[in-house]
């Protein structure tokens, strides 16, 4: 019997994720049919996408309101497929502003729902747990304290481990990264991660890049390795680093990496990277990092006039160590001289990254869990 699996991934770590999904449903399920949103990780597993994921990616409150109208008209058409297709279960991965109303509205077509990757309302609002399990059936977990805040509001929630964990290893060759990067062995090597959305680039990649040129002046010696998402960012990336470069006294020596972020970490010394998924690969892969967090100027007011944050910390790896073992960032405090002085000591102190790489395994191995397995085992038993 054929079933039909409707997914749906809002960026590039939610089409990731949806991978590793749709390989392990396939391996137990040879027959499988998958369709819906998503990117080209998904499509490779098979994915017969209506639209691409790229189309979801927005981030803030002020963000999501500029692109309402266009968000509306996609998800209305998204909806009449999926109840034309009816698909035996939908799966929902992250984006939760566009997932869960979509989930809720399957449920009057008799479309059951599993939210995968849980909103982070243990930031935002726990109260949201209650709504949630108003549109998902169930909620798989990336990290193990999510369970019980829903378990709080009579939600199925699950904690299957995260994906990333399984992938990266547990020990990482920085020699062979900057090998396949055709990077120095020796010499120091600072990664720049601002991000792989283009609002994220707007806030922040021209002073991640001013920060690179100011620590490149004080060691010349010192590589800047830039991260590129995607060509479009690419594109966006080599015009700011045309701005800075224009403003310096010595060249930039600046190495762009290609769609392939975890070299870049592994071969790196340093990393500063933009508050996301990214800030986990840098933990799995155990480097130091410094994280920068700029939203739009109005969302940010909203979120400190309505106390909309519920937390002391925002970065994951913070998060999952519950106190701050790495250093967070944000809005005005983002300067080239602050970002300097920070990454500096990851540079010197090497007694405080031999602890920090401590605490990174700690975190490892608590979500290496064999996570796309056992999602896709949830899946089938919510199908069943």
């Amino acid at each position: 019997m054929t079933r039909i699996f409707a997914l749906c991934a809002g960026e590039a770590s939610g089409d990731q994720l949806g991978a590793g999904l749709m390989r392990e449903i396939r391996a137990r399920d040879p027959q499988a049919v998958f369709v819906g949103i998503g990117g080209p990780h998904m499509r490779e597993q098979g994915l017969d996408a209506w639209f691409d994921a790229s189309e979801l990616a927005v981030m803030g409150l002020v963000e999501v309101l500029r692109h309402l109208p266009r968000l509306l008209r996609l998800r209305r058409q998204f909806m009449a497929k999926l109840v034309q297709a009816q698909p035996c279960i939908y799966i929902g991965i992250d984006a939760p502003d566009f997932n869960l109303g979509v989930e809720r509205r399957l449920r009057a077509h008799g479309i059951h729902s599993i939210h995968y990757v849980s909103p982070s309302i243990w930031a935002w609002r726990q109260k949201r747990a209650a709504k949630i399990g108003q549109s998902a059936d169930l909620v798989l977990c990336l990290f193990p304290f999510e369970p019980d805040l829903y378990a709080r509001y009579g939600v199925d929630a699950r904690f299957v481990g995260h994906p990333f964990a399984d992938e990266i290893p547990l020990e990482i060759d920085k020699a062979q990264a900057r090998a396949i990067l055709d990077l120095p062995a020796d010499g120091r090597v600072l990664a720049l991660l601002p991000g792989s959305r283009f609002g994220e680039i707007a806030r922040l990649a021209s002073d991640f890049l001013k920060t690179g040129a100011r620590l490149q002046l004080a060691d010349p010696d010192l590589t800047l390795l830039l991260s590129v998402a995607n060509p479009a960012i690419g594109e966006r990336l080599s015009s700011l680093l045309a701005e800075v470069q224009s403003a310096q006294i010595q060249p930039l020596r600046v190495v762009l990496v290609n769609q392939d972020v975890r070299t870049a970490i592994a071969a790196c010394d340093v990393a500063l990277v933009a508050s996301g998924t990214a800030t986990l690969e840098v933990a799995l892969i155990k480097r130091p990092m410094v994280v920068a967090y700029r939203i739009a100027a109005l969302t940010y007011w909203i979120v400190k006039t309505f106390k909309l944050l519920k937390v002391s910390h925002y970065s994951l790896p913070n998060v999952l160590a519950k106190r701050a073992i790495v250093p967070e960032i944000s809005q005005d405090d983002i300067t080239p001289e602050r970002l300097s002085r920070e990454l500096s000591r990851w540079f010197t102190d090497k007694a405080a990254v031999d602890q920090l790489e401590i605490k990174f395994d700690l975190i490892h191995r608590q979500l290496r869990r064999d996570a796309s397995a056992r999602a896709a085992e949830a899946v089938l038993e919510s199908v069943s």
